[in-house]
């Protein structure tokens, strides 16, 4: 059967227990969900002598959970006087980890001796005793290191934050009014998952708070509360929803491919006996919209986008950038069903290792352990200019489930994005309409004028040219696109040469993202014939 988080968290302690390993360790910011599970322990059935429970904190020293009487103590004291305890007991540490030291600054060597005698004397007395250390941080001196015992306490699942936004509802029934459907109920569900207890609790009274009503609309309120916490992190960013696929001009084959996945996480597609997705990686000229197919999936699949910026990764600190991939990934985990985007992916991890110690080759290592294990609903999102800088690992199956090269536009992709464009400028500005009428021919003139040219270039031709007829506060025509068409030279011919070594790269080893590809070559600066940009030949087709 499978058991949520915090039941996997208790069966492992409750086994530590029973197995008398003298000292474990909890990862968490969570410390009343540790003292809760610590006292479900204590009265387990496995265990045949149940035990007491007794916390410490730096107010209160150590005291029985519940009661406020305390009185400040230090931890050695309270460590020095646990071992006589005569009743078997747990006992459950807060703020430790202000004295075990960090990488910049030593730990208290009378603490780190309090906690070996102690380990010491619950391994061998007559009478168990177990210490739990609560830490939000995992910092262990090397004395320590095979003495403590580490266990993982992951972020609440929905059934836990189904249960915390019952006892909400409950608590204040008298006062508000609850009007979800069970499919949006699950939504607001789903909506904190990320967040610890005590957050998903916050986000609710807040949604409560503002107008005495819980409905559908508050699933924005909790989404911002996910937002200011993942800002928190630091590592990763959540991304509002984008605008929708159609918005990106041509790349058929991998909208295709993307809409053919669409809900493939639900638990009905277990029906078909298919796995949650793994993820795309997306090669190919800058500014053909990947970046732009990143963000949109978000509004097409209707999941939260986080954004992996591979740079915050890589700190100063020896050992600090496999922590930071860690907690990230584990950040993404808890919020799954979820994307995570990566943008050009090749900046952190393209010729891993050079010069650095290894450092990136142990964090690429953590990265694609994690890829190929995964069993949590992380659909990854990686874009790359320069998919040959990357190492051979971590492109071969099994890593993405596919990848997608993404060309110059073709003719008729040239036509959409001229259209999506000119249609979007023209619909924010009034005083821009008139004289240029969005006809066919129009479009097919513009789309041949800009050939070799990336729909990021496309795009700023149409606000140049906006540009024109503001300076002279008149409607826009198609010779202001035109005009500005001339006075841009495209990436086709300043990067012709890397241009040709992608698409040379992806001939072979890629799918095509648009199902017409180029063909027959063409010269984008006829009076220079060293910018010429050979024509694709044609990449590997998927069959859908």
């Amino acid at each position: 059967m499978h058991q949520n988080g915090s039941e996997a968290f208790r069966s492992t302690v409750v086994e530590l227990v029973r197995a008398r390993h003298p000292v474990l360790l909890v990862e968490t910011h969570e410390s009343e969900r540790v003292l809760d599970i610590a006292m479900s322990v204590s009265t387990a059935a496995e265990i045949k002598r149940p035990r007491r429970v007794v916390a410490y904190s730096l107010s209160q020293g150590l005291h029985v959970p519940g009661d406020k009487t305390g009185k400040p103590q230090s931890p050695q004291d309270a460590l020095g006087s646990i071992a006589a305890a005569e009743d078997p007991t747990i006992f459950v540490f807060f703020d430790l980890h202000h004295s075990l030291g960090s990488q910049q600054r030593p730990a208290d060597a009378h603490l780190v001796r309090a906690i070996l005698d102690v380990a010491a004397a619950f391994r061998v007395g007559d009478v168990p005793h177990t210490l739990i250390i609560a830490s939000p941080a995992l910092q262990l001196p090397t004395d320590l290191e095979k003495i403590v015992t580490v266990v993982d306490l992951p972020l609440p699942d929905q059934a836990e934050i189904s249960r915390t936004l019952d006892e909400i509802i409950s608590a204040n029934a008298s006062s508000i009014v609850v009007q979800l459907s069970p499919e949006e109920r699950q939504r607001l569900v789903q909506a904190a998952q990320g967040l610890t207890l005590v957050e998903a609790e916050n986000a609710y009274a807040r949604a409560i708070a503002s107008d005495r009503v819980l409905n559908a609309s508050d699933i924005a309120l909790v989404l911002d509360e996910k937002r200011q916490t993942i800002r928190k992190s630091g590592l990763l960013e959540f991304i509002g929803a984008g605008g929708s696929l159609d918005e990106v001009g041509g790349l058929d084959n991998l909208k295709t491919w993307l809409d053919k996945r669409n809900g493939s996480w639900l638990a009905e597609a277990a029906a078909w006996g298919i796995p949650a997705p793994k993820g795309v990686l997306i090669t190919g000229v800058p500014g053909c919209g990947k970046s732009l197919t990143a963000t949109c999936m978000s509004s097409a699949w209707g999941l939260p986008l986080l954004r992996l910026d591979i740079g915050r990764i890589f700190a100063g600190l020896v050992g600090s950038s496999e922590e930071n991939m860690r907690r990230a990934l584990k950040l993404a985990e808890a919020v799954s069903p979820c994307i995570l985007w990566i943008d050009e992916i090749e900046k952190g991890f393209g010729n891993s290792g050079a010069g650095d110690s290894g450092t990136s080759s142990r964090v690429l290592g953590t990265f694609l352990t994690w890829m190929q294990e995964k069993r949590s609903t992380v659909f990854v999102v990686a874009t790359a200019n320069k998919i040959d800088g990357l190492p051979p690992e971590f492109l071969r199956k099994g890593r993405f489930d596919e990848i997608f090269f993404v060309d110059l536009p073709t003719h008729d992709e040239r036509v959409a994005i001229w259209e999506l464009h000119i249609s979007q400028r023209l619909a924010a500005g009034d005083r821009a309409r008139g004289a240029f009428e969005m006809v066919p021919r129009a479009l097919e003139d513009l789309a041949a004028a800009s050939e070799g040219f990336s729909g990021a270039e496309i795009a700023q031709a149409v606000v140049a040219g906006c540009f024109d007829a503001f300076a002279e506060r008149r409607p826009v025509t198609g010779n202001d696109f035109r005009h500005a068409l001339e006075n841009t030279v495209p990436l086709s011919v300043t990067q012709s040469e890397q241009i040709r070594t992608v698409r040379d790269w992806a001939a072979s080893r890629a799918v095509a993202a648009t199902s017409t590809t180029l063909s027959g070559g063409y010269s984008v600066a006829p009076e220079s014939p060293e910018a010429e940009v050979s024509g694709w030949r044609g990449g590997r087709r998927i069959d859908f």
